[in-house]
């Protein structure tokens, strides 16, 4: 993995392959390359290290080149280097090949590439690729037929362009448990793994399906399935804005997509609460139905994972059904328990999350009823569950989550509260309420925003620590989750979060003077045992930051104050000073906020 770009067409394909995969950088990557046609031959040019330096590299090698294929990897298997970068050529130098996904039976094939005396450069699975259809193609003397065949041999996940010095006037595609799509204009046709790296030229898109494959010509597409049966597909209009993906004069894409939170809640609730009962698009599930459901399941993973967390308490309050916030990774691993009863809602910002859709794919062999929450129209996890609804965030271009998990909590706190509408919960007063603190989250999150400025000094103040602690109880706790995970995402400091009570049973062993201690305290129940535990890092040195709705005594070294809100909304608010705080302490430390070392925006392998 990670980025995808192709372009066939009528304008210079090297400008456009550039162009997007310097829109596919928040992914995260570690080398680049770019493959086109050259008289006749295909040209390859890759190397370690960023865009730019590919781009250096090319403007050495000026090209008229119509058509070409790009990609930006980041290493799963194999170093990133020249050689471990994509695209991969077969040993004949006739078929090159990007590849996003991991082929779980590289070993296998290669072994029996090898046995036929085919060499191999590099340590990735991706070159199994190349010399695998070229084995078929020499048999067969047909591209489709040979792409096809190598595709049912693979065992795993890929997304794949493909180009052959023999048939210089198309690139053929394969996707499975992989993005790809492809964006259609009368200048040609454009292929990515994701949409916002071709945005800016089309807004007619195709998201393919697992196991399509794809005729890409200058000005038309033949779709088949892997039985190179002829299949059709419709295209899908985009409503992003492409100026949505620019920085739009601020510094970073995280700032700005701190900045953006009030505008993407309230496109997430939309017209929701307008009326009397909340209504969602593509559901309408009964009171018997609801009824009849003995447990939820919120299944996802990190930032996502945090944001089911948050809102266990409200689904469990409000309906009355035992809910449980599950890893995706472990989820499908320990037998969960899971029938006809269960209900499993599945986040993933993306949509291509691997872990989570494979969550999905073992709810539904089970029965459950499945239900994806997604920042991406036509995404893979919400064509794959039977209902699906989206947090309409936009474009989140830096890798470190923001404005996508406070869309989630919101959504989730709206679904909650339909369902509670569904099984007609009693305290129709508390219902009331929380939809109209929904509503003025986006003025209070304003309000926070304008009072950035008291977390730079906390920021100046802890950046060079080596370990963080962050605190909460009660709804508080997944708060200091998504905290520290931010932290360590960005600034690289070592960061631990802990429900405040715990402290004491170990972790507490680590303090001493000046050690920074963050701590969230909103939930008026427990505040003052919260305070309590904050007391016993306070008298062994701790350095203390609070994140605060209430009126606390002067005794902490910082006290960030945030709006009060419904105790189920507080998450919304109180991570909002926890992102600047990050934000701040990486741009101290001068690193790259939004392309942190060694993550990717979309982790589309297990």
């Amino acid at each position: 993995m990670c980025g995808i770009v192709g372009y066939i067409g009528t304008k210079k394909a090297v400008p456009i392959l550039l162009e997007g995969l310097s829109k596919l950088e928040y992914r995260g990557y570690d080398s680049a390359g770019i493959a086109v046609f050259e008289d006749g031959n295909i040209s390859i040019t890759k190397d370690e290290g960023r865009v730019n330096h590919l781009q250096d590299l090319l403007n050495n090698k000026p090209t008229n080149a119509n058509i070409g294929i790009a990609h930006t990897r980041w290493a799963t298997h194999g170093k990133p280097s020249e050689i471990n970068a994509h695209p991969h050529a077969d040993n004949s130098k006739k078929f090159s090949v990007v590849h996003n996904g991991i082929i779980e039976n590289y070993s296998d094939i290669k072994k029996f590439l090898m046995d036929n005396e085919y060499k191999f450069l590099s340590d990735t699975d991706t070159e199994v690729i190349p010399n695998l259809i070229s084995y078929y193609y020499d048999s067969t003397n047909n591209l489709l037929e040979a792409i096809s065949l190598a595709c049912k041999d693979f065992k795993g996940s890929y997304a794949i362009e493909v180009i052959c010095s023999d048939c210089p006037d198309r690139i053929i595609v394969a996707k499975k448990d992989s993005p790809l799509v492809i964006g259609t204009s009368k200048e040609g046709n454009y292929i990515a793994s994701d949409i916002p790296a071709v945005l800016s030229h089309t807004k007619d898109f195709y998201l393919l399906e697992d196991n399509d494959i794809v005729e890409v010509f200058p000005s038309k597409l033949n779709f088949y399935n892997q039985n190179l049966e002829l299949i059709s597909r419709k295209t899908e209009k985009i409503s992003w804005d492409a100026s949505s993906i620019e920085k739009n004069g601020f510094e970073d894409f995280m700032l700005k997509e701190i900045y953006e939170q009030p505008k993407s809640i309230r496109e997430t609730i939309g017209f929701k609460l307008n009326k009397e009962k909340i209504e969602l698009d593509n559901i309408s599930f009964t009171k018997e139905f609801l009824s009849n459901i003995n447990k939820i399941f919120i299944i996802a993973c990190g930032t996502a994972m945090h944001a089911g967390l948050a809102t266990k308490l409200t689904f469990e309050n409000l309906c009355k059904i035992p809910v449980e916030v599950d890893m995706a990774s472990e989820f499908r691993y320990r037998n969960p328990l899971i029938d006809k009863k269960t209900l499993a809602i599945f986040i993933s910002q993306s949509g291509e999350t691997a872990d989570t859709i494979g969550a999905l794919k073992l709810a539904k062999e089970k029965g459950a009823t499945t239900i994806a929450l997604s920042n991406v129209i036509g995404s893979s996890i919400t064509r794959e569950a039977d209902i699906y609804l989206y947090t309409h965030a936009g474009p989140e271009i830096a890798v470190a989550s923001t404005k996508a998990y406070t869309a989630q909590v919101t959504l989730l706190n709206i679904l909650a509260l339909y369902f509670a509408e569904i099984l007609e919960y009693s305290d129709t007063k508390l219902i009331k309420e929380l939809k109209y603190e929904l509503l003025q989250l986006p003025n209070k999150i304003d309000d926070i925003l304008k009072n950035y400025k008291e977390v730079i000094p906390i920021a100046k103040d802890i950046y060079s620590a080596s370990d963080v602690f962050f605190l909460g109880r009660g709804i508080d706790y997944p708060v200091a989750m998504e905290g520290s995970l931010k932290l360590k995402e960005i600034s690289y400091i070592h960061s631990e979060s802990y429900a405040a009570g715990e402290l004491k049973h170990g972790p507490i062993a680590l303090i001493d003077n000046n050690f920074p201690v963050i701590s969230i305290v909103t939930d008026e129940m427990l505040s003052s045992k919260t305070i309590s535990n904050i007391q016993e890092v306070v008298s062994r040195g701790a350095k203390t930051i609070i994140v605060t709705n209430q009126d606390l005594s002067k005794n902490f070294d910082y006290i960030i104050k945030i709006p009060k809100t419904h105790k189920y909304l507080t998450p919304i608010l109180s991570v909002i000073p926890l992102q600047l705080l990050a934000y701040y302490i990486s741009k101290e430390k001068g690193l790259d906020v939004d392309k942190p070392r060694n993550l990717a925006k979309s982790v589309t392998v297990e």
